[in-house]
């Protein structure tokens, strides 16, 4: 399915190489002040153009087709989209036979019966992460007095991060990253016991971003060599603040008034300039393979943003 929330409901729609993507927003409140500047910040965080990413550059402009008149949100249905106008879709013509190492293209066309669009990976495209980017904009001014901030703390397992882009590019090989994410503002009671937790939600959208591999939240795997007494979190005033933030904000899925703090594993881009081998269809043998198109050495610089836009989605629908 391609719809996330319960209150605050997001569904994203299109492919790659199409026409355009976007994103329908369900039960945004009226009166919301909305302009396409309130988007260019964020939306350029997120666009290619640094050392390390692909060479596809889209204007990213959002077109408002629902939901907002005269620069206000309305309260019905916010529908924005954005258009491709930078695709070279022959160079995906190959794909249909040999499907990329690491990509979703050999399991998108046994699930679809070859119905999907392939182009780019087709609706399994970062490229709709900018419908994400969005609809995070509006989240955001949803969530009053709560700031979001999330950073590239290290790539290809080194902290320089100009330094792994440079071995990156050197070695013509894909490089993943550590992005980390911190919530403040966030008041006691928020969230739900067991399948409503914060953490099950933002873990649920933060996964709906292509190459995420993992995330920990608080002391993460860490845990699980501390004692107990060494990991509880100390609570020092009547607010409920913590001596230490090993549970990260939250205590039985419930935030504590405390920062949240997660971090997630990117992988590195599947689609890498190095050869490989893969499986091919037409000829029923593996064989030596390159990936043709323009694709980034380092998805996770583009990511820190999404990874905002995406948190800001899962507490929204928790607050409106």
């Amino acid at each position: 399915m391609n719809t996330f929330g319960t209150r605050f409901r997001i569904s994203i729609f299109g492919e790659s190489h199409g026409p355009w993507v976007g994103c329908t927003i369900d039960g945004c409140p009226a009166g919301i002040p909305l302009r396409t500047d309130d988007f260019l910040p964020d939306l350029d965080r997120r666009k290619a153009g640094a050392v390390g990413t692909t060479p596809r550059k889209e204007e990213d402009i959002p077109v408002f087709a629902s939901g907002i008149f005269n620069e206000r949100t309305t309260g019905a249905p916010i529908t924005i989209i954005f258009e491709n106008n930078n695709t070279r879709s022959a160079d995906y013509a190959a794909l249909r036979n040999t499907p990329r190492p690491g990509h979703a293209d050999f399991v998108l066309d046994k699930k679809y019966n070859g119905f999907n669009d392939y182009r780019g990976g087709g609706h399994s495209s970062g490229r709709l992460t900018v419908a994400l980017v969005a609809a995070g904009v509006i989240a955001k001014k949803i969530l009053h007095g709560v700031s979001i901030t999330a950073r590239l703390d290290e790539a290809g397992g080194n902290k320089n991060i100009e330094a792994a882009i440079e071995a990156a590019i050197a070695s013509q090989d894909s490089i993943g990253g550590i992005v980390s994410c911190k919530v403040t503002g966030m008041p006691v009671g928020v969230g739900e016991p067991f399948f409503n937790s914060v953490e099950s939600m933002i873990s649920h959208i933060v996964f709906s971003i292509p190459a995420i591999k993992s995330i920990e939240f608080g002391s993460g795997f860490s845990a699980a060599a501390m004692i107990g007494s060494q990991h509880n979190d100390a609570i020092v005033d009547a607010a409920g603040s913590t001596k230490t933030n090993n549970a990260a904000g939250i205590n039985g899925g419930i935030t504590n008034g405390n920062e949240i703090y997660f971090r997630v594993a990117v992988k590195p881009t599947s689609s890498t300039p190095a050869a490989q081998s893969t499986w091919n269809n037409a000829t029923q043998a593996v064989e030596p393979f390159t990936v043709k198109g323009r694709h980034d050495l380092c998805i996770a610089l583009r990511v820190p943003v999404v990874i905002e836009a995406v948190t800001a989605i899962a507490l929204a629908d928790f607050t409106i």
